[in-house]
């Protein structure tokens, strides 16, 4: 028999194989395998944002000293002949000495006035070293902390000298006096910026950073030392925030070419256009540009600012080439240091990268601190010439015939590069050069729909996408363009707002300053927009008002309210979820939204999505209503009435399928706790002693009675692994059974050891693992006392409540809490252990807290404050007090399995000394180790604020966090399954193949017939006693359930693959599983008998099960005969059938209905009344012909139609059995018949529609198990004589099996379960001896 190894190796396969295998599988749909069952209910974690600059600054003065001594030349420089003369564009021998320095001075200001109009300007030409400390002083102390910049023209003094000084004049312009660098740092303070054109800048440079460093060292020393002349000083600016440019290297000479200007540095910082245009015309490429002159490009038409125009727009052009040029090449925060924080500097920066690359051209580098890598050589720069070359070529025709302007092609190309880089990529690499150009592009008004397309699309990349852009500076861009009203922006704009805000939603301040708000409010009012686009725009709503109080007003005005309430119930899901949290937001703690929602009845509207089809939207309506009820405003009769009616209708959710909904009901029923806490206070209290004083028919008196001896402790029994659930509760699973065995162990003898005290035991145990609450480290109520109090609450009347009315809201949500802290679902079952004890703390710490005080006995542990959670309250009398998780053996957290109760009329050991504390009983000195002591206790228990505040603010879903991920994951892109090429798919088509395989392979065996099956193929022990065994359908894995257990074999390696618990309270039983998905990704389903489900994914391989949902498939499963043991069929337990076509789960048991679950909703969706006094006991049904037959316990057989009302859906009834219904099975084919068998061994075959059945065969009395092979039309019964009989369909025994193979042939135990492999003939039986074996049929056969 080939299996799964073979397969991956198998040569190709037949179409036709290929073709069944496509038929069936890839249709079959999947059940709990959306996100929300695969991921962890959280928001994502934020990226750290560094786009918002810390500290945006201005150059707000310019010192511009220019020594230029007009007709004297320094001694230290030989000129060429002809030279550069040209400053400022302006040849200083073409007037007198004089005017030509004004001049200059004037024409280097206006240059600089073009990237910086609004700074003060002070010139001072051909100065003294007085004048330029007056000037710098001067400006440094209006400027105060923004920043100076200081423009140095060395061109008629000496060279820098290595000392740090550059030459400025003497008063009568006879000498070159030196001014220290030192000095100049010391007047212009920081921050700054320094300009040096002058031969040899580069020492300049270098003297400063030493001058810098020296500064820094006497300021350490003056710290250390009070006696310093420094130390009296104010402490001079550090040097560290100053930017320095210089035309050269220390030692290099400016170039002399007559034909470029002498002060060519600060042309290419002041006039870039000019200059690069000229330096393109001196290149030898220029000639291939017919007609164009230095003298034509005076000439160029138009303005720097105007981008309509030539010269405007190759200005525009050359921003976005060097912008995106700093963008690839720097270090991402020096680009925003550099290119984002200041204008001014911002484009002297950029016009550095010209200088550069002209200057490199003869040979002189330019150097700048902080020192940037070299850029001349950057590939964007052939753009740059090519952008020129077609603007120039141009100008001829232009200037002389007057022809029109032909638009550059580069934005265009460049958008092009982008969106190839877009489409064709892959996902790891890196980013694209052109998205500063994208920047840039958005400012036209030609291309920025298209520009807005493809950004939207790079945001859909995911969270880096975001952070790249919003670091590139889009974020005032697209801020800006919330004020544009053209239409077809709309869709564009809102979706890349909904990818920026799922990433940074601090941007919702932003939003509301510039009334970005009403922008969205309109789309979202808009009803021709399509719903995808209202669903973002209500999410950026949502995220504006979410905890922001501007917002929520800004909303309100805006109408918000009314405007979400209008689309409730739009047929799109996604849009009815985020309307209802962006409602739960709006009125979230702001009391005029709430009041505006009342008189909208806003809560009465969201009522109907409480029953919503999609979990996800009843879970966003159930946080609405909880943010409507928590208001913490004063409240009066109306708005209590309201909150009442509210949390009625919330009740309603308490058996909701989905753990996600109950999850976010106990929130919101937490909000109405601290509402009204005292009234709560009052019911708790009212439990607390009922509980004390009513004993409950507990089913642990009524269990098995080898329930006393510690069972499980056998040493051949490896330990149990413990259980991934999703917030890890299960980790204590080994702590947990240890703890199972010494309870056992404790209840024999009173007064046993102190060490064998499981109070010992669960504190230590429960601070490894992540039981409770962090902060909460004891809980006052026990899982026990709540699950018991739960019980207590439906047996008892109750009449004995005194002061609250039996039936008020607070007692009914006071039972819904306990109904929900005992949910099968951990994390729903923390939240309301959490929620209770809270109110349970306040109440016990309001009533008594005196009696405490008078214990003496407590100095022997730790010492213990008033309010110590640890200490309880004892009435007189012998009764123990309350259990708190240090204190009593009753302290199981909540997820261990209570231990095994004790009948509950003694107590778990007698209090010595009337009311001795339990801690100096149970925790001789060692209490410290494990409790946090009075410190913590006293914390919040004393002021009566603090605790209300743990409570709500403790409670969170992640709900909202988590949807809101789905705006910052990709939208766009095809997702794994649907890619071909994916390994999800890849994976997906093997396993189909695998199964056609197991599906033609075993139809194979089964047609030829099976005459013998007792063929042993697998024989081990099991770690608890089989309940219920299930065969994986298609790979070599069974599935075997003791009483709370579930253990995994490989059948055919023989080898355990997994052991788990299963998380049912100790007094129940698993009595069901199935697989889903068994096709595809399998998951297990258990069903205990008190009607919860449970569903695992990840057992059986190298991961750790976890549980993907749980929920209360049944309510009201009557108690009265559960805990039986499995041997008497007296409890059927709960049954179920799954219907993988369809996702229905089938389930019924000691109730009066047949329940119909729809998984894909996670609701219930039909009960189907039975009409029996008896419970049902087998469950199958045919989704074909909808129908489902169940077998009962008083022996009928009743088949019923679920396309029919319930009072006529039960076609059939079948009463020709005497006793209790073993198994009804209902073949699946078209005229597929029933097959049933009872407790007396006689099966009967029935056609639907007739009413008697057409056959009768007689098998074994006292039958306890039964299974049918779907396809070999085989039964085996098994029963309590200790053997199995297999027969096939006339009736036939073809086999006996009474001994096991091997193990001297030892006689089988009573047999406890069996069950057939839905495909190979193999036969699984589970016996009391703990043994499970599978039998096949002969080998000659497989």
């Amino acid at each position: 028999m080939k299996m799964d190894s073979d397969l991956l190796h198998s040569p190709a396969v037949g179409l036709t194989e290929e073709e069944e295998a496509d038929m069936n599988d890839w249709k079959l749909p999947l059940a709990f395998m959306k996100k929300r069952h695969s991921e962890k209910i959280e928001g994502s974690k934020a990226l750290a944002q560094s786009w918002r600059m810390k500290d945006r600054m201005k150059t707000v003065s310019v010192a511009l000293v220019l020594c230029l001594n007009v007709g004297v030349d320094p001694p230290d420089v030989v000129k060429t002949s002809p030279c550069a003369r040209l400053e400022c564009w302006i040849d200083p021998l073409s007037m007198s000495p004089q005017k030509a320095l004004e001049t200059i001075g004037a024409n280097l200001q206006k240059q600089y006035e073009n990237w910086q109009p609004r700074a003060r300007y002070k010139q001072s030409l051909d100065p003294t070293v007085d004048e330029v400390k007056k000037l710098c002083t001067s400006l440094r102390r209006n400027a105060k902390e923004e920043r100076v910049l200081f423009h140095y023209n060395g061109h008629g003094v000496p060279r820098p000298t290595v000392n740090g000084e550059i030459w400025v004049f003497n008063k009568n312009y006879t000498q070159y006096i030196p001014l220290s660098i030192y000095d100049l740092q010391t007047w212009m303070g920081s921050p700054s910026i320094f300009v040096y054109d002058c031969s040899n800048a580069g020492i300049i440079v270098k003297s400063f950073k030493q001058f810098a460093l020296q500064r820094e060292q006497e300021l350490e020393v003056a710290a250390i030392n009070p006696s310093h002349p420094l130390a009296q000083m104010p402490l001079p600016p550090s040097m560290k925030n100053c930017i320095q440019l210089a035309a050269c290297e220390a030692s290099e000479l400016l170039p002399m070419n007559p034909d470029l200007p002498a002060d060519l540095f600060t042309s290419c910082l002041t006039t870039p256009i000019k200059i690069a245009l000229r330096w393109f015309c001196m290149q030898k490429s220029a000639k291939l540009v017919p007609g164009v002159t230095l003298d034509l490009i005076e000439k160029i038409p138009g303005r720097l600012n105007d981008r309509r125009t030539p010269l405007g727009e190759l200005n525009w052009i050359f921003t976005a080439i060097t912008d995106t040029i700093a963008w690839n090449v720097l270090p991402r925060d020096l680009f925003q240091k550099l290119f984002r924080q200041d204008l001014l500097v911002a484009s002297l920066f950029r016009n550095f990268l010209l200088a550069e690359r002209i200057m490199r051209s003869y040979n002189c580098t330019p150097v700048s601190s902080p020192r940037l890598p070299p850029t001349y050589m950057h590939a964007m720069w052939q753009a740059w010439d090519l952008a020129v070359d077609i603007c120039l070529s141009q100008l001829p025709t232009i200037i002389e015939e007057g022809t029109a302007f032909r638009h550059s092609p580069f934005f265009a190309e460049q958008l092009t590069a982008f969106q190839v880089w877009l489409t064709m990529g892959v996902e790891n690499r890196n980013p694209p050069e052109q998205l500063p150009i994208v920047l840039q592009v958005l400012l036209s008004q030609v291309h920025r729909l298209r520009a807005l397309d493809l950004l939207g699309r790079f945001l859909d990349l995911g969270p880096w996408a975001v952070s790249l852009a919003l670091s590139v500076g889009i974020f005032p861009y697209v801020l800006k363009l919330l004020q544009s009203s053209a239409r077809e922006l709309r869709p564009l704009l809102v979706f890349i707002w909904a990818k920026i805000l799922a990433v940074d939603s601090s941007c919702q301040a932003d939003l509301v300053k510039d009334n970005g708000h009403k922008y969205f409010l309109s789309v979202l009012a808009d009803s021709y927009m399509p719903a995808e686009h209202r669903t973002m725009a209500v999410f950026i709503l949502a995220v504006i008002v979410n905890s922001y109080n501007t917002g929520q007003e800004a909303c309100l005005q805006g109408n918000l309210i009314a405007n979400c309430l209008e689309q409730l119930s739009d047929p799109h899901p996604l849009l009815r979820q985020w309307v209802a949290i962006c409602l739960g937001r709006i009125w979230q703690n702001f009391e005029p939204a709430r009041w505006c929602g009342v008189r909208d009845s806003a809560h009465e509207k969201l009522y109907t999505l409480l029953s919503d089809p999609i979990p996800e939207v009843r879970c966003a309506a159930v946080f609405a209503l909880g943010t409507f009820v928590g208001n913490s405003a004063e409240r009066t009769d109306h708005s209590t009435t309201i909150d009442h009616n509210l949390a009625m209708m919330l009740a309603q959710l308490i058996n909701d399928g989905s753990p996600v909904v109950r999850k976010e009901l106990v929130v919101a029923l937490s909000h109405l706790v601290v509402q009204y806490e005292s009234n709560f206070c009052t019911v708790a209290l009212q439990f607390i002693e009922e509980e004390k004083n009513y004993t409950v028919p507990s089913p642990a008196n009524t269990a098995e009675p080898g329930s006393l001896t510690p069972v499980r402790d056998s040493p051949a029994i490896p330990r149990l692994r413990s259980v991934n659930s999703y917030t890890n509760i299960r980790a204590a699973t080994t702590a947990r059974n240890l703890n199972k065995s010494l309870q056992n162990l404790n209840l024999n003898e009173e007064g046993g050891p102190a060490a064998f005290s499981p109070g010992n035991l669960s504190t230590s145990s429960s601070t490894s693992s992540t039981l409770g609450s962090p902060d909460n480290d004891e809980y006052i109520l026990s899982f026990e006392t709540i699950d018991k109090m739960r019980r207590v609450s439906s047996y008892s009347s109750l009449n004995s409540l005194i002061g609250v009315s039996f039936n008020s809201v607070y007692t009914q949500i006071w039972r819904v809490l306990l109904h929900l802290a005992a949910d099968p679902f951990p994390e729903v079952s923390d939240l309301a252990m959490k929620v209770l004890n809270s109110i349970a703390y306040k109440a016990t710490m309001n009533a008594r807290p005196q009696r405490i005080l008078d214990s003496g006995s407590l100095t022997q542990s730790a010492p213990a404050s008033p309010t110590s959670k640890g200490t309880h309250i004892h009435q007189a009398g012998g009764s123990p007090p309350m259990p708190s998780a240090s204190s009593s053996s009753l302290t199981n957290e909540v997820p261990k399995p209570p231990a095994r109760e004790q009948p509950a009329t003694r107590p778990p050991y007698t209090p010595t000394l009337g009311g001795q504390a339990p801690h100096s009983h149970q925790f001789p000195r060692t209490r410290k180790m494990f409790d946090k002591g009075p410190e913590q206790a006293g914390e919040d228990g004393d002021e009566p604020g603090g605790h209300r505040n743990y409570i709500s603010a403790a409670l969170q879903t992640g709900l909202c966090d988590w949807s809101a991920k789905y705006f910052a994951q990709p939208v766009m892109k095809i997702p794994e399954e649907h890619d071909l090429e994916s390994q999800v798919r890849m994976e997906r088509q093997w396993r189909f193949l695998r199964n056609t395989r197991v599906r033609r392979q075993s139809r194979g065996i089964t047609q030829r017939g099976v005459s013998r099956l007792d063929d042993q193929i697998f024989i081990n022990r099991n770690p608890g006693v089989p309940s219920v065994v299930k065969f994986h359908p298609f790979n070599t894995c069974i599935a075997v359930a003791d009483k709370d257990s579930i253990c995994f074999w490989d059948w055919e390696k023989g080898e355990r693959l997994d052991y788990f618990y299963n998380g049912n309270p100790r007094y129940t039983r698993i009595t069901a599983m199935e697989y889903l998905n068994g096709h595809d990704c399998s998951l297990l389903l258990t069903a205990t008998d008190d009607g919860a489900l449970r569903i695992w994914k990840n057992f059986a391989d190298q991961k750790n099960p976890e549980m993907v949902t749980a929920w209360q498939g049944l309510s009201d499963m009557l108690p009265t005969t559960r805990g039986q043991p499995t041997s008497s069929a007296h409890s059927a337990g709960m049954v179920v059938d799954w219907e993988q076509e369809t996702g229905l789960l089938m389930t019924s048991g000691d109730v009066r209905v047949v329940r119909i679950w729809d998984t894909d909703r996670e609701m219930k969706v039909q009960d189907i009344p039975t009409g029996a006094d008896s419970c049902v006991t087998s469950l199958s049904c045919d989704s074909q012909r909808s129908l489902i037959v169940a077998g009962l316990g008083d022996g009928s057989v009743r088949v019923f139609d679920r396309r029919m009302g319930p009072n006529e859906c039960r076609v059939m009834t079948y009463r020709e059995h005497g006793a209790w219904v073993v198994k009804a099975h209902l073949q699946k084919e078209t005229d597929g018949h029933i097959i049933s068998v009872s407790v007396n061994g006689d099966v009967r075959f029935f056609e639907p529609r007739s009413p008697d059945s057409i056959n009768v065969l007689q098998t074994v009395k006292g039958l306890t198990a039964l299974d049918i092979h779907p396809q070999a039309n085989l039964f085996a019964c098994g029963s309590m004589n200790q053997f199995i009989a297999v027969y096939n369909a006339n009736g036939d025994v073809i086999s006996n099996i009474k001994y096991y193979d091997g193990f001297m042939g030892q006689r089988i135990g009573a047999i406890s379960c069996l069950a057939f492999h839905p495909h190979w003939p193999h036969l699984a039986v589970g016996s009391n001896d703990y043994y499970m074996s599978i039998y096949s049929a002969e080998k000659r056969l497989r």
